[in-house]
């Protein structure tokens, strides 16, 4: 048995728990420490917060999935300040041995590890995720997160994207009206801009220019008018956000020879009630002469609460002597 900290360092939050592993296989993760990032200089400043609620010594072992391109000596996170160094992580972090991670990647590893009870059929067909084959995953928090997972005979490989920074494609007027408003603001309009929690401020304003009236003033008070249907544009933001959804999807199932599509991210969880009855699944089969072949993939919803910690633990444990 090895034990090992898993962290998951988003945009908004840093996620800290300790974790065991055996045999290749993840055996238990403990509830998580949650930080806000913006209330932590560095990760190191987190690691030693995460330390001192733990009131603990933390093992030298560690897997650290990160909402960035993995790669280089110095990482920057895409909707975080912080700039890690991990060459450093033995010195500043106490580590021996560390599994660095893209967020999404650690996801992937997680829907490979976790059972069928992990996961809620949203649309498409009732079967569950192939033993061969392709699986798109993908998911809006503070940004887009995308990756596949590729089964062939028995192995599985994690390979992580950056999908989310793709561009934005309208499929109607709206979303041209959509696509022409955030270009006056950012230039160049990636996914993430529409298809994230920001994102649904975007769209909101977005929809208020087009339709001459006043947007509601920030994303949480609009998130919560969304979620509970209290107003109207509100609401109208989030549909049109869950379409847009569905149609990335789609594209990304389409580019990536999936057969299922598995949807995570930080507020997976919160759009769980909404997806079935938006136009995601309307969006995610349009796909002119592939729509047959749309409609028979089953889109599922992944349930697991931490399945970046729980998918870090796993990315680990397959690096292990004896993983799989």
């Amino acid at each position: 048995m090895t034990e090992l900290v898993v962290a998951d360092i988003g945009g908004t939050h840093a996620r800290f728990a300790i974790a065991e592993v055996a045999d290749g296989r993840v055996v238990t993760v403990a509830p998580p420490v949650i930080l806000k990032s913006n209330e932590h200089a560095s990760l190191e400043d987190a690691w030693a917060a995460f330390r001192g609620q733990a009131g603990r010594d933390l093992p030298p072992q560690a897997a650290i999935a990160v909402a960035s391109p993995i790669g280089g000596e110095v990482i920057k996170l895409t909707n975080n300040p912080w700039v890690m160094r991990p060459a450093r992580f033995g010195r500043d972090l106490g580590l021996d041995r560390f599994t660095l991670i893209n967020d999404f990647g650690a996801v992937a590893h997680a829907v490979n590890a976790l059972g069928p009870e992990q996961f809620r059929h949203l649309c498409g067909s009732s079967q569950h995720l192939p033993r061969d084959g392709v699986i798109t995953i993908l998911g809006p928090g503070t940004g887009l997160g995308v990756a596949l997972l590729a089964r062939t005979g028995g192995r599985s490989t994690v390979i992580e994207t950056e999908a989310g920074h793709m561009d934005f494609a309208p499929v109607d007027a709206v979303d041209e009206a959509i696509l022409d408003f955030l270009r006056l603001r950012h230039g160049r309009v990636s996914v993430e801009r529409v298809v994230s929690g920001p994102g649904l401020g975007n769209i909101h304003a977005a929809l208020a220019h087009r339709e001459g009236r006043s947007a509601l003033p920030d994303d949480v008070s609009l998130w919560a008018a969304a979620l509970e249907g209290a107003d109207p544009a509100a609401a109208q933001s989030l549909e049109r956000l869950l379409m847009s959804l569905g149609s990335v999807a789609g594209d990304l199932a389409l580019a990536h020879g999936a057969g299922a599509v598995v949807i995570a991210g930080g507020l997976g969880p919160r759009l769980a009630a909404h997806l079935p009855g938006s136009g995601f699944h309307r969006r995610f089969i349009a796909k002119g002469r592939f729509e047959a072949r749309m409609a028979a993939l089953p889109v599922l919803l992944i349930t697991h609460p931490e399945p970046g910690l729980f998918g870090a633990a796993a990315a680990f444990a397959a690096e292990a002597p004896g993983g799989p």
